[in-house]
């Protein structure tokens, strides 16, 4: 897929700065000049401008028209280094994402400077910072918090300003148009749900994550299946969580179960999530399949372990983290390069879904 047409626009303007066919303080042509010259709408010239001045390279000045706000950094030296941030390291399916951007840097003669946040903004403040000091060739960066606004967009732009290219993992922040590579977490909210409706359940809850970016697009997709469906969406059904939330629900069972009620299927963020929903659901006697039938995210190591192994949607952590790597070298030497992927989802079947309804009925 080839770039979209206001990302083309953008990357001939930075050209023309960069080359210094414009200057700092010099003004940029009109909206209509920059539509008639390219032969563009001037909705997409707009959206050009906009991810221009996002990233620092041109201000808008009312009834003035807009300026070249770009002050060229010295070339640095490469360091064949890689600033990694991932929101944890350790456990669940980063490790597997991890290797896979290992992989790929060291086969291309990289290294990598690997942190993470725990996902606290602050910690991931820390970690840019440091890493644009010591000198990177680019950040592959898993966002902090990217359902909420975050604090840190400035750092992606003093980032782009240096010629430094970004890539972010799992997710990535609406705000900033910046490449990423990750699951298309609407089609897994959809694609889950969607396994339940064809199993015959009409009364489906979900549960979601708030505070990222993936459980807003998760919930979107499930809301698609339900209204594709003609299924009623019920507020009462669904349950929403943030980071600091995970740790108290296994001591709030009132809080889950009250959204279950009535309910014969979930549709749960991830694997880490529905393990303690587990423990909850046996403590008040529910049977999975047999009351409620369970699909949920990630196929992990964990959606073997559980007591009724979990049907799954898969995320291809490896390759995620192969991808990731490989398209920002690509972006490195080629700047232009259009490096979001987005991972379609394939379901693992296990045995959390029982059939309320012969297939196809």
């Amino acid at each position: 897929m080839g770039l979209p047409k206001y990302m083309i626009l953008v990357n001939r303007i930075k050209d023309k700065i960069e080359n210094g066919d414009l200057k700092y303080g010099d003004k940029l042509y009109s909206e209509n000049e920059l539509s008639a010259m390219f032969n563009m709408s001037r909705q997409t010239v707009r959206q050009a401008l906009n991810v221009l001045a996002q990233e620092n390279y041109v201000e808008s000045r009312r009834g003035s028209g807009t300026y070249i706000t770009y002050v060229p950094y010295a070339k640095r030296p490469a360091t064949h280094t890689v600033g990694v941030v991932t929101t944890y390291v350790g456990a669940y399916i980063f490790p597997q994402i991890i290797r896979g951007i290992e992989t790929v840097l060291t086969e291309n003669g990289y290294s990598m400077q690997l942190a993470f946040t725990h996902n606290k903004v602050q910690n991931e403040s820390r970690a840019l910072h440091s890493m644009l000091e010591k000198g990177i060739d680019g950040l592959i960066v898993e966002p902090t918090q990217s359902g909420l606004p975050n604090p840190n967009l400035g750092i992606y732009q003093e980032a782009a300003r240096q010629n430094i290219p970004v890539i972010f993992i799992n997710s990535f922040y609406p705000q900033i148009s910046l490449p990423h590579v990750s699951l298309d977490d609407r089609a897994v909210g959809y694609t889950a749900t969607q396994r339940l409706i064809r199993a015959g359940h009409r009364n489906i809850a979900g549960v979601f994550k708030s505070d990222d970016n993936q459980g807003h697009l998760r919930y979107a997709g499930y809301l698609d299946a339900l209204l594709q469906a003609k299924l009623e969406i019920h507020d009462e059904n669904v349950l929403w969580y943030s980071t600091e939330d995970l740790s108290d629900l296994p001591v709030e069972p009132e809080r889950i179960l009250r959204r279950l009620n009535g309910c014969t299927g979930l549709v749960c963020y991830n694997d880490e999530l529905a393990l303690k929903l587990y423990d909850v659901l046996k403590s008040a006697e529910i049977r999975v399949p047999e009351d409620v039938s369970v699909v949920s995210v990630d196929n992990s190591a964990l959606a073997e372990l559980c007591e009724v192994p979990l049907t799954s949607v898969v995320h291809p952590s490896e390759s995620l983290g192969r991808t990731a790597a490989g398209n920002l070298l690509r972006l490195i030497s080629d700047p232009g390069f259009h490096a979001t992927v987005d991972f379609l989802p394939e379901l693992v079947e296990r045995k959390s879904v029982r059939a309320l309804t012969e297939p196809g009925r």
